[in-house]
């Protein structure tokens, strides 16, 4: 499983970026860990970097 994670991650942070990829990583550590503030972290920087195109 957590090659998978890296995975995922390694392509978030190509498509998106370093912003995108630390997002991703928030979002999922948050979910692991039950952390509801990482998850919504993660979800508000991913749904930023999504909704102005994913260029930055």
């Amino acid at each position: 499983m957590p090659w998978i994670t890296l995975a995922i991650e390694q392509v978030v942070q190509w498509k998106l970026g370093l912003v995108g990829g630390a997002s991703a990583s928030l979002m999922a550590a948050g979910y692991k860990l039950g952390n509801t503030k990482c998850m919504i972290i993660g979800c508000t920087g991913l749904a930023l970097i999504l909704g102005s195109g994913g260029h930055h």
